[in-house]
Parts: C-alpha cells; structure tokens; sequence
C-alpha cells in the first residue's frame, strides 16, 4: 500500500542543492571547452545527459525500500569482485591502465561501482554489530577483509587514487561506528607502517607524481607541468576572478585536462576567491545535510549507509581540491558533479538517490 508519508517526505533541499551544484558546474565545462573543435556532442551537452541519466536513476532508487539493499549486499559483493577481477584479465587499457570494461556503447568501471557496493556492505556489518564501547581489532577482520580485497585489485589496475578513497570512506564508517583506543592507535600506527612500506610497491610514474607534488618546479615542463598551472590559474583568478570565459590560463590552452580533473581551476581563475568561496559552501551544505540525514535514519543500516554516501562525496572534494592547489599529488581524482565524467556523476547521483531514500523513509518502520 502507497504511503503518502513518501510524497510528503520528499528530500527536495538535497535534489535542489545538487541540481544547482551542477549546474555551476556544466556552466563552468561550457566556459573550459568553449574554443574546442566540435566534430560531435559538445562537453557541456554530454554531461547535461550524463546528469539526466542520473537524476532518473536517483528517483528509480528513491522508489525502493533502501532497506531490501541489506539483503543483497553479499550478492552485489561477490558481483563487485568479479568485475574487478574479469577488468584485470580483459579489461580495456587505456594510458597504461587496465581499468574499464568495454560495453559497446560505454565503458563501464567497476572501481567506482566497488565504492558503493563497499558502502553497503559495511553498513550492513556496522548495522548490525553494535559495540558499545568501540570496536577492538578482534571485531575488525570482517570489515577489513572487505576493504582489503577490492583495494588490492584496484591498486593492481592501476588506480591508486581510487584505492586509496575506498580506504578513505571505510575509515570514515568505521570511526563513526566507534573504536576502542588502543585500537584506534595500533590502527594508525599499522597505517604509517604501510605506507612507508607501500612506497616501494609503488610504479615508477606513481613515485614520480609524489616527487613531483614535493617539488615541481624540479620538472616544469614535464610532470610538474600540471600542478604548476593550476596553481598559476587558481591564484591568478584575485578575489573576484576575470570572468565568465575569461580565464586565460584555460583559454590560451595553459591548463591541461581543465574539463576533467582541473575543472575547478577553471572555475577558480574566472570567478576568484569569492566564487570559489561560494561553490564550496554548496559542497559544505551537502555534506553536513548527508550528516543530517544520517542522524534522522530510521535504522542503523540507514545511518551507516548515509554516512557512506557523504563520506564518499566528502572525500572526493577534498582530494580533488587538495590536487588541484598543490596539497596533495596528482591522482586523478575528479570533483563531484563538477568534473566531466559519465561514470562519477552515475555513481555520484546512485550515492544521492540512496540519501534521498534514507530521508524519505525516516518515519518508516
């Protein structure tokens, strides 16, 4: 029987706020891409589809019980390491990466599928393991195996970018669900170690990417060449930027991959600090309203998964802009609803309309 509780509990702030985020965004694509040779669909038109397509799959997923996701979680898993594994045998390889699964009419990669798939999973784990007191390491090997298997394929890809944010967004459910001291400790102490220990585990051009964030001026024409534009288009922009279109950087083709992965740096050169101020504030408000939502869920499976939504969403912002400014190395990461990208903003928009039916059915039982 229809519950009128769905209609009237709609999340129209949340849908509005990532429509208007979007928007800024293919504004900011039709700004970067103005100048190129159109032989087929223009950028900005491309990801108005992309955007389309997502919104329709958010309100499909807002027409079911999110809860039903807790049974299928381990199916979706064992689904999720298929395609990860068939990737790395008959995987499309593009730029010396063996990431996407060739579909016909597009490229499907299952990395960013494993986000969500992780998402759920652990929520139900979290969901239904309550500890009082935190979590000991005792309690962890579960979740940790579920970490641990689909970050050693994606890493294998390569894609440590990636890798690293499912990492990110398993920490960020597992310190929400709560740790015993000690073991928040022996965690961050096996963190250090694994990471000094995974520098030699590294690839060549990964190793370089670290060097290069460390010092890029070392090679400006070469690997360092990305970050030191970037900078030069953030800073250039002032306090209220060179306008609409404006941007030279971008426009006079300085700026490499300013559609993808610097997007923003576009955005920062034409509309300065200010503007610049403003688009994070819109991402501050989406994720403090992912934490909102979160508090109202009806369950705890509902809670950890809305956690994991934001936690995803909130991280790939902060790698993103960390990238872009020169706080962290260059790993391709792109920002949400923002950077061109079919697959991103399909898996950003499923990550939406999970939030949507998490707030939907607060009141539900």
């Amino acid at each position: 029987m229809f519950d009128r509780r769905l209609v009237t509990n709609f999340d129209w702030v949340l849908l509005i706020t990532v429509c208007l985020l979007t928007g800024v965004g293919i504004m900011n694509l039709y700004s970067a891409t103005a100048g190129w040779a159109v032989y087929s669909t223009p950028i900005y038109l491309k990801q108005c589809l992309w955007f389309g397509g997502g919104v329709f799959l958010a309100l499909l997923i807002c027409c079911f019980d999110y809860r039903h996701l807790e049974h299928y979680s381990l199916h979706a898993y064992v689904v999720m390491l298929a395609m990860l594994i068939f990737v790395l045998i008959l995987g499309k390889t593009s730029m010396g990466a063996t990431r996407w699964i060739h579909l016909g009419a597009f490229n499907l990669q299952p990395s960013e599928v494993a986000k969500l798939v992780i998402i759920v999973s652990l929520a139900r784990i979290f969901g239904r393991t309550a500890q009082p007191f935190g979590y000991s390491l005792r309690d962890l090997w579960l979740p940790a195996g579920l970490l641990l298997l689909p970050f050693v394929l994606i890493v294998k890809q390569p894609d440590l970018g990636t890798a690293l944010l499912v990492i990110f967004i398993g920490a960020s459910m597992l310190l929400f669900a709560g740790l015993q001291r000690r073991t928040l400790f022996a965690l961050g102490v096996a963190g250090f170690a694994t990471a000094g220990a995974g520098w030699f585990m590294l690839h060549d051009y990964q190793k370089a990417r670290i060097r290069i964030f460390m010092n890029p001026e070392t090679d400006p024409l070469g690997s360092g060449y990305h970050i030191i534009q970037s900078k030069i288009a953030v800073g250039s922009g002032g306090f209220l930027g060179k306008g609409f279109m404006a941007g030279t950087q971008s426009h006079l083709s300085f700026l490499p991959e300013r559609h993808t992965d610097f997007a923003f740096s576009v955005f920062a050169e034409e509309w300065g600090f200010s503007g610049s101020i403003l688009l994070l504030l819109g991402y501050l408000f989406l994720i403090v309203w992912g934490i909102y939502v979160a508090r109202r869920a009806a369950d705890r499976f509902g809670t950890f998964l809305a956690i994991g939504v934001t936690a995803m969403i909130f991280w790939h912002i902060v790698v993103n802009l960390g990238m872009v400014i020169g706080l962290l190395p260059v790993v391709g990461v792109p920002l949400p609803l923002f950077s061109y990208g079919g697959t991103n903003m399909i898996t950003t928009m499923i990550g939406v309309g999970l939030l949507m039916n998490v707030s939907m059915r607060r009141f539900m039982f």
